[in-house]
């Protein structure tokens, strides 16, 4: 799933078009390939950055918004029956699914920049992001998961995995 080339590929003149061109209306480009392949790329960059951040500091401290405490409780209120720890992707994307976490996610609009932003969501989440294990949501539906998760120890399992790995590094590096 990596992106090799990323953003950095694009040079400065392409980096501000792709700038430009994801601040304008969805409306305006249809089914462009080339603005999809941006999307693509800044949920993935966005994915990179979260994954390592919960593998570098323990996810029960973590803060990902100033409103988190509103949006785990809402979420919690709403959606206190899905399974955080693997997600199933009915409980997203289905059409019952999707009338209940409209009002959710319309809820955040201007509290919660870029709410409905596409951003990738691990389905399992003791395991990193690949395909298998990654769905597209919206970035209002990825922080109360991922909240959820940082708060009820769901993620823990990818830290402490870090933690270990980085311990073993310095014995072996040591020795």
């Amino acid at each position: 799933m990596a992106l090799d080339s990323g953003v950095a590929s694009l040079g400065v003149e392409g980096a501000q078009a792709a700038a430009h061109a994801l601040s304008l209306p969805a409306e305006a480009y249809g089914n462009d390939e080339r603005i999809e392949a941006i999307w693509a790329m800044k949920a993935y960059n966005h994915a990179e950055i979260y994954f390592n951040l919960i593998s570098s500091v323990d996810p029960k401290y973590l803060k990902l918004t100033k409103n988190d405490d509103l949006i785990y409780t809402k979420f919690k209120e709403t959606f206190n029956d899905i399974k955080l720890q693997i997600l199933d992707p009915e409980q997203l994307k289905s059409a019952e699914a999707k009338e209940k976490w409209r009002p959710f996610c319309n809820s955040f609009e201007g509290a919660v920049e870029d709410f409905n932003y596409g951003t990738l969501l691990r389905l399992d989440c003791s395991k990193e992001y690949t395909e298998e294990n990654t769905i597209f949501a919206t970035r209002i539906q990825f922080f109360a998961i991922e909240i959820a998760r940082n708060r009820e120890g769901f993620n823990d399992a990818i830290y402490n995995a870090s933690v270990k790995q980085r311990q073993q590094s310095q014995s072996s590096g040591q020795s």
